[in-house]
């Protein structure tokens, strides 16, 4: 599985992003209601592919099944990434505490705030801010972001130093994007340029597009500011055939 550099993370990532919340609220998600079995298997099973990064979130539930997939599995070899709704810094700091008790980990590759859209996010969730910020600097996080589905939230984004990384929505055909991906690439292009880490999410646009996967990887594959996708499977044979298709087209 291709490797990229994620931005200036210092976070080494296969291409491919393991999601773990395709249609995800409330602490579940397509791929945790099919069970912890199924779930920690399929992300070992991912990692025995070569695919490196897990799509976390506190909202989907997730955690426990990546701890049981963990126990399998060398800590340093993959890179995690999760994301919390917290806004304030205790609550946020607290979330980071709970994260790590929940995932057995003494630290956590990557979190987002979850669902920034606006063009104020950096200041309505500044508390939250200043608690990742000091998770970085006592070493329990490595880089901070959010994840985003509207332009006026990504905008923001590419110029505020505090963010590593952000998780957007972006495919083809625009398909559950608040923006045209005419209008995006370009923002994307200017994170890109500023070293921030580029992950695309919705890349098969939560189903529609998933009856020409090849098409809508290649895609993100041809573009020169996305780093990483991140795909949700609900069964295994999707997850070998996104494989199969990502190594042939980049290899």
């Amino acid at each position: 599985m291709l490797k990229a550099k994620l931005g200036n993370t210092g976070l080494h990532v296969s291409v491919l992003a393991l999601g773990t919340g395709t249609n995800g609220w409330g602490h579940g998600s397509d791929q945790t209601r099919r069970g912890t079995d199924w779930l920690a298997r399929h992300l070992r099973d991912g990692y025995e592919m070569g695919v490196n990064f897990w799509d976390l979130a506190d909202s989907y539930g997730s955690h426990q099944y990546a701890m049981e997939a963990l126990k399998h599995i060398e800590r340093e070899n993959l890179v995690i990434s999760t994301k919390t709704h917290a806004r304030d810094y205790q609550t946020c700091s607290e979330a980071v505490e709970r994260f790590l008790r929940e995932l057995d980990t003494d630290y956590l590759d990557i979190v987002l705030l979850h669902g920034k859209d606006s063009s104020d996010w950096n200041a309505e969730y500044r508390g939250a801010m200043d608690a990742l910020n000091d998770a970085k600097e006592r070493n329990l996080v490595r880089a901070v972001g959010i994840s985003s589905h509207r332009l006026d939230g990504i905008k923001t984004a590419v110029a505020e130093p505090w963010l590593d990384v952000m998780i957007v929505a972006l495919n083809y055909a625009s398909i559950r994007m608040r923006a045209p991906q005419e209008e995006v690439v370009p923002v994307l292009r200017e994170a890109h340029a500023r070293g921030k880490g580029i992950c695309a999410m919705k890349v098969l646009g939560c189903g529609p597009l998933t009856s020409d996967p090849e098409k809508a990887i290649k895609y993100i594959l041809n573009l020169d500011c996305v780093h990483a996708m991140t795909i949700g499977h609900t069964e295994n044979t999707q997850l070998s055939q996104n494989v199969e298709i990502i190594e042939r087209l980049s290899g």
